[in-house]
């Protein structure tokens, strides 16, 4: 038994007529928000207005700007620097402080080393 194709010109004829009604629609849409929008259409023969070229700063700009920039970065080191906390100094009485409790640990170390030593010579 010959089968229908699944797709004939009469299926074809419809739905082609249904995309172009839904177009029609589509566009009278989209008229109606560019009237409530303001925006005109566009005319048939009208170009699209191309954009306008990019500006350029002349070389005499762009000193000035790097200029100012240099000026404003230096305003902030100097702001950072002023507000950094002024360094501790170790008076002369507690570095010798630390240099007696330094000897005294090392010499307590030794000590022990020296007993651990001995009592592994003795052993022996």
């Amino acid at each position: 038994m010959p089968r229908k194709p699944l797709l004939d010109a009469t299926v074809l004829q419809a739905a082609l007529e249904g995309l172009e009604r839904q177009r029609a629609e589509t566009e009278k849409k989209i008229a109606t928000v560019r009237v409530l929008i303001g925006a005109r259409k566009p005319k048939a023969g009208a170009a699209p207005v191309a954009a306008k070229p990019k500006r350029t700063r002349s070389a005499a700009t762009r000193r000035r700007m790097a200029a100012a920039q240099r000026k404003r970065w230096a305003a902030l080191k100097a702001a950072k620097k002023a507000a950094a906390p002024k360094k501790r100094r170790l008076s002369a009485e507690g570095r010798r402080n630390i240099i007696e409790a330094t000897k005294k640990r090392w010499a307590a170390f030794r000590a022990k080393k020296a007993a651990k030593e001995a009592k592994a010579a003795k052993k022996a």
